[in-house]
């Protein structure tokens, strides 16, 4: 019987099938190192177990990456009485620049899912990035390693995607294997169709996230070119999120109103319109006064409900003017009013020009410009030294603050004021030309300043009777002016001999001598035609106690506006007994009267206390706020603190070209004396009232820790109201607070239609940037209480 070529009669496998079967395990073996080594190519380990691994772990990469970014950051906003908060909130905002991919690539320790995140989020973003300015970023997020490295993993979990892609490019890798084996007749392992299963899931969420992140991107796009050039150089939209709130802007651009917030927004219907100061505008409340003779009408007279609606803004309003330009000129239409220009525009103070107001640089006194005048008053009295030994003037009666603006050049930080009066809208002229200044008057309150507080107080041709009623309204600034400072007094009494004028210099000057002011000296000013008595505070009591009649009075202790004198300081370690520091060593220096016996607002000993602050605010202000959360600074001119302390944050902007208002709420700390000192200014305030400032008059607005204590003893939507009436449309609002205070206000943002400009939350603590837009309601709620022709009506005039 004939046999099979491979058989054996004893039902063995020929020595050929045995050479066969070698060949096939070669074979084998060949392809498993090809699978193995393709495999190695996509995984930087070379691990095939690895690749596994990570594809099982790929959904929790996002929670691992936010837990790396938590841990960073978990001192970030501290605010205890223990310790001051630490600031890491670089890298948390914005698409990766150049540098940071270029070394991200260099670096063989990182893996290629950290690359390829970044390169999918610049291919979703990239029209975005050409409105972005990276390059200026790497100053802020650059700086060192780690810092990069914690943006990388933040912008990978802003993405919200669960599948890095990495593990698509190894499960496409994983697919071709798959095939391979397939064909060679081989069966899939269980571990390896549970990858499969795994990768065709994570696939599909990616895809859907593509999706969203276009569509995201899209809308915002379409937002940002929607607006003007003025405003998209505002805007530079940050499409990283951290933490739990959102920052997609263009939910505040479709919403008119938010549900969440429960408040439906309406514009005020005011006999002041635009221009509309709740506390100086009270019609109802002035018509009811006995009497006027001392300004009380010119006073703050709140009503008993702050208004919730919001300012209209002016017909054809514009951005404003940048500093140093606007000190020469603004826009007509931000402040449309010409009385002023008409009757002092032969005096330099203000002229109208087409569609622009401008300002020569002049007032009554300084006709020739208020730099000329400026150097006088110093040749007359050198020791008054601008800038050095003279920091922080008032300026009483100030017009259109061009005193001020000019000072600046001297670094001298001016506090103008001028009352809400006949004068149209000088005080705004002068905010609105980037000059500090508040509308108030010298009448029957003391002003809203701490004692001993200025250098130099200021008054040119300001038609305040000084002598009247036994000198009160002098010695009002008496009161704020610090020991040893100057009183600058360049008007007509001084220099003109008809008889009105010399009865009032004699009056003045038995007034000075019985306050023990010395007049220095009079200077006389041939350029302007004007001349200026200079006049110095004595820097102790020895003079009042020497004086042969008690009179003025020594004042009691915390009594209200009174015609007395305030008694000097005798201990060497008290406030005032003291010249400060020359500026600007002051700013950084704890007062020499503060010392380590008493505790500061965070706990500490006030000496530590004060520079702890001083180094918080720098870090905040230098790594975050400056390139970190989407404010354009060259914008910012008017700034304000709502909740001042030691004034940390405006000593970290003094290299800036802006101004602080340091505000000290009224149920804070008493810490105001302690800025001033430092060469800085700032007001009480109760924030449950309106601020004496005319609407639209700060570009950044900072709050601290404010809201969440005004909860409970305001509206808070008056708060915000209050807010959307002094910020300018384009400027800013940082609230540093609790996470569900930081909510509260991000809501009521939303529903006033800001942009979320970043938002950021940690251990219940939350940072949020919005900024203000020209959006106003259509609906209109009336103020009856600010309505002058309803009053007169119910009064039957």
């Amino acid at each position: 019987m004939a046999m099979g070529r491979y058989t054996r009669v004893d039902g063995r496998k020929s020595s050929n099938y045995c050479s066969t079967i070698i060949i096939v395990v070669i074979v084998a073996a060949c392809l498993i190192g090809a699978w193995i080594t393709m495999s190695s190519s996509v995984d930087p380990d070379g691990s095939v177990g690895k690749y596994v691994e990570n594809v099982g772990v790929s959904v929790g990469l996002t929670k691992d990456t936010n837990q790396k970014v938590s841990e960073k950051n978990v001192k970030d906003f501290e605010d205890n009485s223990g310790d001051l908060p630490e600031d890491g909130l670089k890298g948390n905002v914005d698409q990766a620049n150049e540098k940071d991919e270029s070394e991200s690539n260099q670096k063989g320790s990182e893996s290629l899912g950290e690359s390829g995140q970044e390169e999918k989020l610049e291919k979703s973003s990239s029209d975005e990035n050409e409105r972005v300015d990276n390059k200026e970023k790497e100053a802020a997020f650059g700086k060192d390693e780690d810092a990069k490295h914690v943006e990388e993993e933040s912008m990978a979990e802003a993405t919200g995607d669960e599948t890095t892609p990495k593990d698509q490019q190894e499960s496409e890798g994983n697919t071709d294997d798959s095939k391979l084996k397939t064909d060679e007749g081989e069966e899939k392992s269980g571990s390896e169709e549970k990858v499969d299963e795994m990768k065709d899931e994570d696939n599909q969420q990616s895809q859907e996230q593509v999706d969203s992140d276009a569509s995201s991107n899209d809308t915002m796009e379409e937002k940002v070119e929607s607006g003007s050039e003025d405003q998209a150089e505002l805007l530079k939209e940050t499409s990283a999120q951290t933490g739990a709130f959102s920052t997609q802007a263009a939910e505040s651009e479709k919403q008119k109103v938010s549900e969440e917030s429960g408040h439906r927004w309406k514009v005020c219907n005011v006999t002041a319109g635009a221009d509309y100061i709740p506390c100086l505008d009270n019609v109802e409340t002035i018509r009811k006064l006995h009497r006027t003779g001392h300004y009380e009408h010119r006073e703050r007279h709140c009503p008993d409900e702050a208004p919730t609606c919001l300012v209209p803004l002016p017909e054809g309003y514009k951005f404003s003017v940048k500093w140093p330009k606007s000190r020469e000129k603004i826009w007509f239409a931000n402040v449309p009013h010409i009385k002023l220009a008409e009757v002092k525009g032969h005096q330099n103070w203000v002229k109208a020009s087409g569609e622009y107001i401008t300002f020569p640089g002049g007032g009554t006194q300084f006709v020739h410009g208020a730099t000329r005048y400026i150097e006088f008053i110093e040749k007359t009295v050198p020791e008054i030294a601008w800038g050095k030994r003279s920091r922080v003037v008032l300026d009483v009666g100030c017009g259109v603050a061009s005193f001020g603006g000019f000072l600046f050049d001297k670094d001298v930080l001016t506090m103008s004021l001028a009352p809400k009066d006949e004068h149209e809208a000088q005080v705004q002229f002068a905010l609105e030309r980037g000059i500090p200044a508040i509308s108030a008057v010298m009448g029957t309150k003391r002003l809203p300043f701490p004692s001993m507080a200025f250098d130099i107080v200021h008054c040119a041709r300001c038609r305040v009777p000084w002598h009247a009623e036994g000198g009160k309204l002098l010695l009002e600034l008496n009161r704020v002016l610090r020991p040893g400072g100057y009183f600058v007094w360049s008007a007509t009494p001084v220099y003109r001999k008809d008889d009105e004028n010399t009865e009032i210099w004699r009056a003045m000057s038995k007034l000075t001598k019985s306050m023990c002011w010395e007049l220095l000296k009079i200077g006389k000013d041939t350029v302007n035609g004007v001349s200026a008595a200079v006049y110095r505070k004595p820097s102790s009591n020895e003079c009042y106690e020497s004086r042969t009649e008690n009179d003025p009075p020594i004042c009691e202790e915390d009594v209200p506006m009174q015609a007395c004198l305030h008694r000097l300081p005798t201990d060497p370690s008290e406030r005032g007994s003291q010249l400060p520091a020359k500026w600007p060593s002051r700013l950084e220096k704890p007062p020499y009267w503060l010392n380590d016996a008493e505790a500061g607002v965070y706990g500490k000993p006030a000496p530590k206390d004060f520079i702890a602050d001083y180094k918080h605010w720098k870090r905040v202000v230098t790594d975050s706020y400056l390139d970190g959360i989407g404010i354009d600074w060259s914008s910012v001119r008017n700034v304000m603190d709502m909740r001042a302390l030691y004034g940390g944050f405006a000593a970290a902007l003094k290299d800036l070209k802006v101004w602080v208002m340091n505000v000290v709420p009224v149920t804070s700390s008493d810490t105001l004396p302690i800025i001033y000192e430092r060469g800085l200014f700032g007001i009480y305030h109760n924030w449950c009232e309106s601020f004496s400032t005319y609407p639209r008059t700060y570009d950044l607005l900072h709050a601290d820790h404010i809201f969440s204590k005004l909860r409970k003893r305001c509206n808070l939507v008056a708060v915000m109201a209050e807010a959307d009436r002094i910020l300018r449309p384009g400027g800013s609002l940082i609230v540093r607070d609790d996470a569900n205070t930081v909510t509260e206000v991000e809501s009521m943002a939303k529903s006033l239609q800001w942009k979320m400009k970043f938002t950021f939350s940690k251990d219940n603590e939350g940072l949020l940037c919005v900024q203000k837009t020209k959006w106003r309601p259509s609906e209109v709620e009336t103020i009856t209480s600010a309505i002058a022709a309803l009053v007169l009506r119910m009064e039957g005039l």
